[in-house]
């Protein structure tokens, strides 16, 4: 299957230490929210942080007469490190899926500022975040304990006498 027709990655590649998540855009424009998630031409994703964020990846899709429900899990499989995906809309299967894997579909109106939904979530992590972001975060820190936990096991047997 082939997830997307281009894709861009920044090099060099942001450590994703640095960012407390990574969120995408729906955008035509690259500069707005301009896309429904299934139709999206182009999604551009973010690593964000408090006081930083960068573009990570840039991903074009082909304009293909399919039904868009075929291709929701190659898009949602080119969002799988990603907390949420804006979007102008979103169909209930889609929904359905992104949160599944756990990806919050994010609507916003149409032309919402990309730097400005990210200077908003900037905002929110200073403060108390709430709602997908605060979901989100303890998902993040979770998973975060169980590799610690997993790497603190392995690191117990290598030191047992085998």
């Amino acid at each position: 299957m082939i997830k997307s027709e281009r894709k861009l990655h920044i090099e060099p590649l942001p450590n994703a230490e640095q960012f407390s998540l990574k969120v995408a855009f729906a955008t035509r424009d690259r500069h707005h929210v301009d896309q429904h998630f299934g139709m999206a031409k182009c999604v551009l994703i973010y690593g964000i942080s408090e006081e930083r964020w960068s573009l990570v990846e840039a991903i074009e899709y082909p304009t293909i007469d399919e039904n868009t429900h075929d291709k929701l899990p190659a898009r949602i499989s080119d969002l799988e490190e990603c907390s949420a995906i804006y979007c102008n809309a979103c169909g209930a299967a889609a929904i359905r899926q992104l949160l599944s894997h756990d990806i919050n579909p994010v609507k916003v109106s149409v032309g919402a500022n990309i730097h400005t939904q990210i200077a908003d979530i900037q905002a929110e992590l200073k403060g108390q975040p709430m709602g997908w972001l605060a979901r989100a975060l303890k998902l993040s820190e979770r998973k975060k304990l169980a590799v610690d936990h997993v790497e603190e096991r392995l690191d117990r047997l290598m030191d047992e006498e085998w």
